[in-house]
């Protein structure tokens, strides 16, 4: 019983350690403040908690949930969008109930599913290729900060990959202990709080923030999440899967949690050999993960004192050393079919850049750009019939 337990423990440790400063950094970039962002840190954790224990407990399984990590990213990708955390909330609801309609109704969860997969990964790629230029920025603007982390990120990518981010972190939260000095754990609160947040449904926040964040959480996470579980020999049930991340998305958007969805790389640690020899007893891992998560919700105050105290450069430095990962695997994605690659790499430059239109953000922009370029380079030539013409003279 102790292998997956101690399985348990390290995908808790790692799934968290790894990305929650993505997600605070992300709230913060649509309009939350400390206490908001601190309150939707607590939800989405509670929340994946939550649906790891009740979901491997019934199905003896290890199906393991998450924060949409893809989706904190967007957040951050999308600060232009809004600054009003109540249309923020707006856009999470939205996304939450677009999941639970997928459970409820296979036919979405198959047109989601069926959008292109160049597009999709390469509208990833563009929302992640910002936040992961942010180590060289960092590098630059505070080296006596950055450096270490990147240096620590290195060195354990190479002898010790599982543990290199959570190292990073631990050595950039050092970092901002000793130069902000002790004020910030003053301003932390160390009982959990949540704070309730009326969303509003502002129709451009939904287009360019409720959608997107849909997409790519059904794109990056979900369907990866269900892969994972088929390649450890798992057949997840789809239906209760979706409508557990659906309905915590749902429930968390009240008090600023932006998705709940499938765990993709934890998984693998929890489903695994690794987890345990005998397959029937992995599902002990993924409870034990659960129940780490709702620990570390707990702690959500502390975390984002801790990050707000942080140069925000630095903090996406360490997003970005994150999801060095992810980008490789979106941009592969992305340009692996050669008839492919010119749509792809268009909804890459245009989700990269940023641009703002009619208060629509660049990720929608993105894929209708790349759609509308794979439909015309898809559409059939008509051939040009080159007829001879003869001269009588010869």
């Amino acid at each position: 019983m102790i292998q997956p337990i101690a399985a348990g423990i390290v995908a808790a440790i790692t799934g968290f350690a790894s990305s929650f400063v993505l997600v605070v950094a992300g709230l913060h970039a649509v309009g939350a403040n400390d206490a908001q962002a601190a309150s939707g840190l607590l939800v989405v954790c509670v929340a994946s908690g939550l649906c790891c224990i009740v979901l491997a407990s019934t199905f003896r399984m290890p199906i393991s949930f998450a924060w949409s990590t893809p989706g904190a990213a967007l957040l951050v990708a999308a600060s232009a969008t809004t600054n009003d955390f109540r249309a923020a909330t707006g856009a999470f609801l939205v996304c939450g109930v677009l999941i639970v309609l997928c459970g409820l109704w296979p036919a979405l969860g198959r047109a989601i599913t069926s959008i292109p997969r160049p597009l999709a990964s390469a509208m990833l790629a563009g929302i992640l290729f910002p936040i992961c230029l942010a180590p060289i920025t960092a590098a630059v603007e505070i080296p006596l900060l950055a450096l270490p982390v990147i240096v620590t990120w290195l060195v354990l990518f190479r002898f010790a990959p599982r543990w290199a981010v959570p190292a990073a972190m631990v050595v950039a939260a050092i970092g901002i202990g000793v130069s902000a000095g002790g004020g910030w754990l003053s301003d932390a609160s160390l009982a959990p709080q949540v704070s309730f947040v009326a969303p509003v449904f502002d129709p451009l926040v939904i287009v360019s923030l409720g959608l997107p964040l849909f997409i790519v959480t059904m794109a990056g996470q979900n369907v990866p999440g269900f892969a994972v579980m088929s390649t450890f020999g798992y057949s997840v049930p789809p239906r209760p899967a979706l409508l557990a991340s659906g309905i915590g998305t749902v429930a968390g958007s009240f008090f600023g949690g932006h998705a709940v969805n499938l765990a993709a790389i934890t998984a693998a640690i929890m489903a695994g050999p690794d987890s345990h020899p005998d397959r029937s007893k992995r599902w002990i891992a993924t409870v034990t993960s659960g129940i780490g998560f709702v620990v570390f919700g707990l702690s959500a105050g502390v975390a984002t004192a801790l990050i707000s105290a942080a140069p925000p450069v630095l903090i996406t430095a360490v997003a970005g050393l994150a999801l060095l990962g992810a980008l490789v695997t979106a941009v592969a994605s992305a340009i692996e079919l050669p008839a492919h690659r010119i749509p792809a790499i268009s909804t890459f430059l245009v989700t990269a850049s940023g641009v703002t239109i009619a208060s629509i953000g660049s990720a929608f922009w993105g894929l209708l750009v790349g759609g509308l370029i794979m439909l015309w380079t898809a559409f059939p030539r008509r051939r040009t019939v080159a007829t001879a013409t003869v001269d009588p003279k010869g």
